[in-house]
């Protein structure tokens, strides 16, 4: 995508008056050419004449999502008119460093999606871009205490949280239930002796919470596997609670209740213990 000027500078105005009538570029608005084969957020980009962020700027540095964007994200100065058109529409005047070639740069992207989303879709943001190594936790940190006001609490919360051990959205949404339980206190990627890492880890309690997915348990040595790993972990006392995809995206309250009961078991068992003793 690109302005006439950018266009004119590389080519001559009878080879774009060509391309657009073979159609192979278009003018969604003026002064603004696109490529025709340019994806939905560029050519939303393209026509709004705004800059692709929140969500779509996450899809365009290849980030892992929990989920796509339902409409092009795109954000407008605040001057801008409303377009017409179906874009999930945000409002702020960005600076040069906030934006490169039509896009938000990394770090607003983060926060923008932490000040905008739930906290789970923004911790699989902020995660992702923490394990691509380009931007990093401080950076984030930073840039959320200097967010605005409005959604800066939620902007802070998400950048203290953020981290690059998680491996993917499945195990970020899976922290966020985990991270609502009282009494539970969980690491990612935890090292269990014997057994080795594991998804989150509460040493305290003693319990190993794992995101299941099929990819690594359909093969005869992949269920041997895990049947070892696991009575390992009975053997050292540890309670192990697995949850598969489907359970985390779509019944979040029920793995959190799962987790909320095992955490009362577990606590009320060291309790006793303590009475024991004493």
């Amino acid at each position: 995508m690109a302005p006439f000027g950018e266009l004119i500078a590389l080519t001559t105005r009878a080879q774009v008056s060509a391309a657009m009538v073979e159609g192979r570029i278009h003018k969604p608005r003026h002064n603004r050419y696109c490529l025709a084969d340019a994806e939905a957020t560029m050519r939303a980009v393209a026509r709004t004449g705004g800059t692709a962020s929140h969500l779509s700027a996450a899809q365009e540095f290849g980030w892992k999502l929990k989920h796509d964007p339902v409409r092009p994200c795109i954000t407008l100065p605040r001057s801008a008119r409303k377009p017409a058109g179906s874009y999930e529409l945000h409002w702020a005047d960005l600076s040069d460093r906030e934006r490169r070639r039509n896009v938000t740069s990394r770090t607003r992207t983060v926060i923008d999606c932490a000040r905008a989303y739930d906290f789970d879709v923004a911790l699989s943001v902020a995660d992702s871009a923490l394990r691509e190594g380009i931007v990093d936790r401080d950076d984030l940190l930073v840039a959320a205490a200097r967010s605005p006001r409005t959604g800066r609490a939620k902007s802070v919360r998400v950048a203290q949280a953020a981290s690059h051990l998680r491996a993917n959205p499945f195990e970020s949404c899976l922290h966020a239930i985990a991270m609502t339980v009282p009494g539970l206190a969980v690491v990612p990627q935890g090292e269990v002796p014997g057994v080795g890492r594991v998804d989150l880890l509460d040493r305290v309690l003693g319990m190993v919470i794992e995101a299941e997915s099929l990819e690594h348990h359909w093969t005869k040595a992949g269920l041997q596997r895990d049947v070892d790993r696991y009575t390992k972990a009975a053997r050292l006392g540890l309670v192990v609670l697995r949850f598969t995809w489907a359970d985390v995206m779509f019944s979040p309250r029920e793995v959190a209740a799962a987790i909320e009961e095992v955490v009362h078991w577990r606590t009320m068992q060291a309790v006793g213990r303590h009475a024991l003793v004493a």
